[in-house]
């Protein structure tokens, strides 16, 4: 007798990653959010019926992206500075004039908790559409403590609207704020002492990030900061070596952070104390593509040296506008060669790994949660060389299908449920 389940995927073409890296006409059962059973699609015919099924002959079948690196709520737009950098104003010019992080600072301080929710909702269903199941999301936008609160806040009200797991990240380490820039250690004082704390007391993050950078957060200064987070239960994460070889690499592999990202500075020393520490390097070049720098990250460098590398959108107002994580995919392989099989690893199990995530997602494992894609393609080579387009796809979360786009988009309100994630 055969055993019934909420979803079967018959005869997959190929499915990636698996628990052998890629697997060839095989089927998936899944039921009540998790994948059952992975097997031979003749073995698997025999054993369950599916209340729906899906037709994955031809097709590539992937696990979800997770998208561990975004800033994906904020108030305002900053769209003027594309405009000044393509022009030829860098980053850092843009910053010391008032722009950047501190003018997003006052955009979202500007904006109520419900406009927050309101102007991300749109952005976080296009990136759900597109194939992310799982989205890390930092504040950072506040850098004070009513409106850090407030981020979170927002954060976890889209958390509970969707049907993705939505990760929060604290980060009130992002910048110094414009009323601070003569004190800096009071405002470090601040996030160690009251911000961190009150985060921790309404359980509104899991993580504490810092930009540790020139002009920013040093390494000293980092620390403490990730400290203060560690002694109030939030792990730590870091941006290290954007700009220049800053010693956040270093201070990852110091204090044990889960992720190291952006690394596009990053030094031999710095890439073996990753790989001493157990330090996830988070790659984002979408950000470097969007910025216009010349030099990625060395993801062939941190591969060769044994570091299994994530690869993530940094959705952001500023330096990268980007949402699918199949376009960060895309230049993964153009700029920072990678192999297609690479690319969609780093954008899930890698990303999986960032997030301390690696026993719930990331892969097509019988146990884990059924986030996934089936894509209509043949093998991730193929994908790849369509990165830049709308490829047809079936997105499930937990094992639901959220996204069809061979059908019309299916309904937001459709999708809100009471099954947690």
């Amino acid at each position: 007798m055969k055993t019934c389940v909420d979803l079967l995927i018959e005869n997959v073409g190929r499915l990636l990653p698996g628990h052998e890296e890629a697997l060839m006409g095989v089927s998936v059962a899944v039921d009540a959010g998790q994948i059952q059973a992975i097997g031979p699609a003749e073995k698997l015919a025999g054993l369950f019926d599916g209340s729906q099924t899906l037709d994955g002959t031809g097709k590539l079948l992937t696990a979800g992206f997770v998208d561990s690196h975004t800033h994906l709520v904020f108030g305002g737009e900053r769209s003027g500075e594309f405009v000044q950098r393509c022009a030829g104003a860098d980053y850092e010019h843009i910053a010391s004039k008032g722009g950047g992080i501190r003018a997003s600072v006052r955009m979202t301080r500007a904006a109520d908790l419900q406009q927050l929710v309101d102007s991300a909702r749109p952005r976080l269903q296009r990136m759900m559409e597109s194939g992310s199941t799982t989205i890390e999301i930092k504040s950072g936008y506040g850098l004070d403590l009513e409106n850090e609160l407030k981020m979170l806040r927002a954060i976890r009200q889209l958390s509970e609207e969707f049907p993705i797991e939505i990760v929060a990240t604290f980060m009130g380490a992002h910048e110094i704020p414009d009323e601070w820039r003569q004190d800096r250690a009071e405002y470090i004082r601040i996030i160690c002492q009251q911000m961190i704390p009150q985060v921790a007391r309404e359980g509104l993050a899991e993580f504490c990030d810092v930009f540790c950078e020139r002009g920013v957060f040093d390494t000293q200064e980092s620390i403490q900061i990730l400290q203060a987070g560690l002694e109030n239960g939030l792990k730590p994460k870091i941006h290290a070596d954007e700009l220049a070889a800053s010693g956040g690499s270093l201070v990852a592999a110091q204090v044990g952070a889960i992720s190291a990202d952006h690394l596009m500075e990053v030094t031999t020393e710095g890439i073996e104390a990753l790989k001493s520490a157990g330090v996830v390097p988070t790659l984002l070049p979408g950000t470097t593509f969007y910025l216009r720098k010349s030099g990625y990250a060395p993801a062939r460098s941190l591969i060769d040296a044994g570091l299994e590398i994530a690869i993530a959108t940094d959705r952001n107002p500023g330096s990268c506008t980007i949402e699918s994580m199949l376009f960060i995919a895309g230049l993964s392989v153009m700029h920072m060669g990678l192999t297609p099989t690479e690319a969609i690893i780093a954008a899930t199990r890698g990303g999986s790994h960032a997030l301390g995530r690696g026993p719930l997602c990331g892969t097509i494992e019988a146990g884990k949660r059924a986030d996934l894609i089936l894509w209509d393609v043949p093998d991730e080579e193929v994908l790849i060389h369509e990165f830049a387009n709308q490829v047809p796809r079936i997105v499930c979360a937990a094992g639901r299908i959220v996204f069809d786009s061979h059908i019309a988009s299916i309904e937001r309100s459709d999708l809100t449920s009471d099954q947690g994630v």
